[in-house]
């Protein structure tokens, strides 16, 4: 079984804009920030005619589930990787190292009358037998509250 999350992030700022602040270091931080994560590594490199952002985070596992905390325990450690091949997109994974699963996807950007949408695409796959569907609904709901937060701390950055 797999879940797929798509969501659309908005910006009032030209694709450009846009680009340049997902590939700001400080950006990012301050979207970990938002999140309150414990700790963070944010590292924007050139990578091709593009280039590769990779945020590893730490969060604390506090409010899970019982199912989901056996299975993850007090922290979670989180690494998500953008592989932007142009300036309006990217594929796009997320890895929990030791957990069962995948999370996979692609990032878009798309200007119209100088606002960019930001098009988040993710297929999420937790193979654990008998509560696999309960852990892909749960990742879902907590990368949709991620990628709110991002679009919030996005918004206030680009005004």
């Amino acid at each position: 079984m797999t879940t797929r999350l798509t969501h659309l992030l908005t910006y009032d700022a030209p694709l450009a804009a846009v680009a340049a602040m997902l590939a700001d270091p400080a950006f990012r931080e301050a979207v970990c920030d938002a999140q309150r994560v414990l700790r963070r590594s944010v590292t924007v490199e050139p990578a091709g005619e593009g280039k590769r952002v990779r945020i590893d985070q730490v969060q604390a596992a506090t409010g899970l589930p019982s199912f989901a905390t056996r299975l993850v325990g007090d922290e979670i450690e989180i690494v998500q990787q953008e592989d932007w091949s142009t300036a309006d997109q990217a594929s796009m994974t997320i890895a929990i190292p030791g957990k069962p699963g995948d999370i996979a996807g692609t990032i878009r950007l798309a200007e119209a009358g100088g606002v960019t949408t930001q098009t988040v695409d993710m297929t999420i796959k937790v193979g654990v037998p008998l509560v696999g569907g309960k852990m892909e609904g749960f990742v879902s709901d907590l990368l949709l509250k991620a990628l709110k937060a991002e679009n919030r701390v996005g918004r206030d950055y680009l005004s």
